[in-house]
This record gives structure tokens, sequence and C-alpha cells, in this order.
């Protein structure tokens, strides 16, 4: 079994093992003896769920390793596309990060050029965004971020805000990695505007 699906799935073999009794290379010849070459992703989580007796969370996480081992799934891809994600602490207290994402104007600040619509948002928490553009990477109009936020503080009581984006609904492997690079520099751009 290659080191790399351990990483892609970010789950080693000793966690898996601890979790379901088995290491990815034992999982592996498990479900090729179960005939899961010909299965679908629903079909081989439920085999793992009700016949192997796997938690349901478990049985997701071996079927996406069965999937990437076989190379039939990408790194970072998920059904409906590719999904990335990137973190940043900011030195800045939560309403501010907040404000950051939902605001037009403040948005305009640290994402400029981007066309995005904030469908929902629970004030201070999450924001949920439909991505219409501003990467410029083919298939980005229609992709779905999610935001969340977490207040947190540093020794000395100051505030400061983790940020969480995931991106959704990517259409291919090459513009989900260029999207998390993209991300990765934005989220440097919020932290040098926010922090004092």
């Amino acid at each position: 079994m290659p080191t790399a699906l351990a990483l892609s799935t970010k789950v080693g073999d000793a966690a898996l093992k601890k979790a379901t009794g088995r290491d990815w290379p034992g999982w592996v010849d498990r479900l090729d003896k179960a005939g899961a070459a010909a299965m679908t992703h629903a079909q081989i989580a439920s085999h793992l769920h009700e016949r192997e007796g796997v938690d349901d969370w478990w049985a997701q996480m071996v079927t996406v390793g069965y999937e990437q081992a076989k190379g039939r799934r990408a790194k970072h891809q998920k059904p409906d596309g590719f999904s990335v994600s990137g973190s940043k602490t900011v030195a800045a207290p939560v309403e501010a990060v907040f404000g950051a994402f939902t605001l037009a104007r403040r948005r305009a600040r640290w994402l400029p050029g981007t066309d995005v619509i904030v469908r929902k948002s629970t004030e201070f928490k999450s924001a949920r965004i439909t991505w219409n553009g501003g990467i410029g990477v083919r298939g980005e109009k229609g992709t779905s971020v999610e935001v969340n936020f977490y207040e947190k503080s540093d020794c000395s009581g100051r505030p400061k805000c983790m940020v969480q984006v995931q991106h959704n609904k990517i259409p291919d492997a090459q513009a989900a990695e260029r999207i998390k690079a993209w991300w990765k520099q934005r989220l440097e751009a919020l932290r040098a505007l926010l922090e004092p």
C-alpha cells in the first residue's frame, strides 16, 4: 500500500487499525475479495457498514481510501467534484474576520474582483457562499464556499480568530490545486489587513 494513500486520506495505518480492526493493506485486500472493484461508492460504504460492522464515518473513510488506492478517486475528489480547504489564525476579533467575509465593502479590500453571493450566515460562526468568479480558473462559476469562524485568544487574553475555508464543487484536480494556492495567498492577505 503506497504511503500516499494514508496522506491523501489523512488517516494512517495505526489510526485506521485502531478504529476498524484493519490497516489500509488489510482493507484493500478484503474489499478486493468482496468484489468492491465492481461496486459504486455507496455500495462499498454500505458493504463496510452492514457486512463488516464499520461505523458510518469510518466506512466512508475506508471507501475513499480504497477508491484512491484503485485509482478511482483523485486527491481532493468528492462525488460532486473536487474540494479544497485552508485555514488561518488572525490576531483580530471574530467580528472583524466575519465582517471581512460577509460585508461586500470589507471583502473587496482583500478579495478584489471577486463575484460572490453570501447565501446564508450565522453571525460570527459561519457563512455559505456561492462563488461566481474572481480566481481566474475555468469552471469556478457556481462553485460553493463554506467558511467557519472560531473565536480564540492568546495567553494575554487578546482576541484571535481561526477561519477555515472549504471551496467545493470544483470541476477538476488542476483547478482544485490552483484554487487551494489562491486561498492560501488570500487568507494571508486577510491576516495582513486585519492584524494591528
